[in-house]
């Protein structure tokens, strides 16, 4: 079964770092760009970071640049997202997604979501 499943998410005080997980299965990982999305309540989804094959390229959002760090381990099958600096806008719904265009496509493969919430 093609999937993604999705950890690490929780509550968390402004300023604060999570470090989330996307495992993926079914299909051969290593081989395709990934992407973390995000969901803000009452919004829609918002693209946040996006990482080539290999890990050799990595880009983000306005919002996420100089904060979050998107990294891979092709060994584990295994997309992560380190959130630094956490601001209260930050709380969304986060998603681990294998894009099905372009690196900043919101629509692919998804996973089922991580919540992350930052509030003191």
């Amino acid at each position: 079964e093609v999937q993604l499943v999705e950890s690490g998410g929780g509550l968390v005080q402004p300023g604060g770092s999570l470090r989330l997980s996307c495992v993926a299965s079914g299909f051969t990982f290593s081989v395709y760009p990934m992407s973390w999305v995000r969901q803000p309540p009452g919004k829609g989804l918002e693209w946040v970071s996006n990482i080539s094959p290999g890990g050799h390229n990595t880009y983000y959002s306005d919002s996420a640049k100089g904060r979050f760090t998107i990294s891979r381990d092709d060994a584990k099958n295994t997309l992560y997202l380190q959130l630094n600096r956490l601001r209260t806008e930050d709380t969304a719904m986060y998603y681990c997604l294998r894009p099905a265009t372009s690196f900043k496509a919101l629509e692919g493969l998804r996973g089922q979501g991580t919540q992350v919430t930052v509030s003191s």
